[in-house]
């Protein structure tokens, strides 16, 4: 049995994650149990974790709190393989702008930054935030989850906020949008997307696909 938990704090697109993971889980054979939760129990019985979110930071991190989420990633993260997706990486981090400034879980070294107000892109053209639609995802270094994704491949993004990595080291993959940006960091059994796999079409389950064939090692 294939067990993954997808984090339940009432701030990402859970369904949209659980019901993308349960399709490519259908080409793998066995058997796959994806629970949509909060509870440390069953999150701690999982195989692998999926720790999305959408939103405001401040309202995340009110909710992560509540609800102990953050004790909880840190368990994880002793011994099972983590996908954090948009909100959820950004919450992986020291800190963010959003909101006058939020601490976050600090579990990876770095910032959340605004994009700004007048971010402009080629020619000179002001770019709209938030970051909203597909671009070119460039992979900085190997890892088992961009098995069978092409370099360059485009992924689906919306938002508003981006990283500033403090360990270059851990960049998985850049994105540019009025400037280079962090779009994946993968940090030993954690692997952290600002893009949304589960709305990313075929090359996005293709990364789903490889989340529950990854036992965690880089």
């Amino acid at each position: 049995m294939n067990r993954v938990a997808v984090i339940d704090y009432g701030m990402g697109n859970l369904h949209s994650v659980a019901k993308a993971v349960e399709y490519v889980g259908r080409d793998l054979g066995g058997k796959l149990q994806v629970s949509v939760t909060a509870e440390a129990r069953l999150i701690a019985a999982a195989d692998r974790v999926i720790f999305p979110g959408v939103g405001a930071i401040r309202d995340c991190m009110a909710e992560i709190h509540r609800l102990n989420v953050g004790q909880i990633i840190k368990e994880v993260i002793k011994n099972k393989p983590l996908l954090a997706i948009c909100v959820g990486m950004q919450a992986l981090m020291e800190r963010s702008e959003e909101n006058e400034g939020i601490d976050c879980l600090g579990l990876m070294r770095g910032q959340v930054r605004f994009f700004g107000e007048d971010l402009i892109g080629e020619g000179q053209s002001k770019l709209k935030v938030p970051h909203m639609g597909w671009n070119r995802v460039s992979q900085t270094r190997d890892h088992p989850l961009w098995k069978d994704v092409a370099d360059n491949s485009r992924f689906y993004f919306v938002h508003s906020y981006y990283i500033e990595s403090a360990e270059n080291s851990k960049v998985a993959s850049t994105t540019t949008y009025g400037k280079k940006i962090v779009s994946a960091l993968a940090d030993e059994n954690i692997f952290a997307a600002q893009f949304h796999p589960e709305k990313s079409q075929m090359v996005g389950l293709t990364l789903l696909r490889n989340f529950l064939r990854w036992d965690g090692q880089s």
